[in-house]
């Protein structure tokens, strides 16, 4: 029985290890991709061990040093800010539905889920957003439409709290005379840190990638984010090699679109792989228990 085990175990171990291997080695060949020289790239392809390196594509990238560093200031600041305010709405809306005493909690109930099957659409959407509040070419723009609160996180949080959040601790908090308030900051949200950090990563992953509302709201280029001034970039280097094609005075081995490609899904990852691995136990945390329990 314990060399079953011991084999079973040194299988499992072989196993993950070739899953993990899997996971990292397209990163891996994405980094030396941005470090390639764009003629070897495009003769030899995509190589772990480049024959020529260069870092001209992060040298053409950072001729934009400062629209770069402006757009990870704005990217950083929206992530935070709508993160925080986030996970502060979805915390209100979903812990009163957990509640069963709440008046009115299946009408409450009712209009979140409505919201999930239906919409207005694109236009009508934009349309609100831009003639009724205003927010086009402001940081509004990238803090509102679509990624503010998210009625599957609400209802998720509110089925961690339903199941994970005993009855008996808030009735003997009530019986200590603690408000409602109270009971939310000072008792559920500590024992609900799991599927806080949870929610507060996928939508910080959300707000970070996101560029349609950059690409719907704005056309002022200092409130770009980093991924709408990445894609920018990527869409003039397009443009400029299209005219190279089409007979124009541009030498078309001067612009590293193969590895610019690259550099850029470097940079836009890169803050996240680093953040990532800080959040992971609870993450996992949290999405164990929402399996086991949800």
């Amino acid at each position: 029985m314990v060399e079953n085990g011991k084999g079973f175990q040194i299988f499992a171990h072989i196993l993950l290890s070739f899953l993990i291997i899997c996971a990292i080695a397209p990163f891996i060949l994405l980094i030396m991709s941005s470090f390639t020289e764009e003629q070897t790239l495009i003769t030899n392809g995509y190589s772990f061990f480049p024959a020529k390196f260069s870092t001209y594509a992060y040298e053409y990238l950072f001729t934009k040093s400062a629209a770069v560093v402006r757009g990870y200031g704005i990217s950083f600041l929206v992530t935070l800010i709508g993160t925080i305010c986030n996970l502060l709405f979805t915390t209100l809306y979903a812990y009163p539905l957990s509640r069963k005493e709440l008046p009115g909690r299946n009408i409450f109930a009712f209009y979140l889920f409505f919201t999930m099957l239906f919409s207005g659409g694109l236009v009508p959407s934009y349309l609100m957003w831009t003639q009724s509040f205003h927010i086009r070419n402001t940081i509004f723009a990238l803090l509102i439409p679509n990624l503010l609160m998210s009625a599957f996180n609400v209802i998720m949080m509110r089925t961690y709290f339903s199941a994970n959040i005993p009855d008996a601790v808030i009735e003997a908090a009530r019986v200590d005379g603690a408000n409602e308030f109270k009971i939310l900051f000072g008792i559920v949200l500590p024992m609900a840190l799991p599927i806080i950090a949870t929610i507060g990563l996928l939508v910080g992953l959300a707000y970070w990638n996101d560029w349609m509302n950059g690409l719907y709201y704005l056309n002022d280029d200092r409130m770009y984010s980093i991924q709408v001034l990445l894609m920018n970039i990527q869409r003039n280097l397009d443009s400029l090699r299209q005219q190279a094609q089409s007979g124009g005075n541009i030498n078309t081995a001067d612009l590293p679109s193969t590895s610019v490609r690259m550099a850029l899904t470097v940079m836009g990852v890169l803050p996240i792989m680093i953040i990532y691995p800080f959040l992971q136990k609870y993450f996992v945390k949290g999405i164990a228990i929402g399996a086991v329990k949800g």
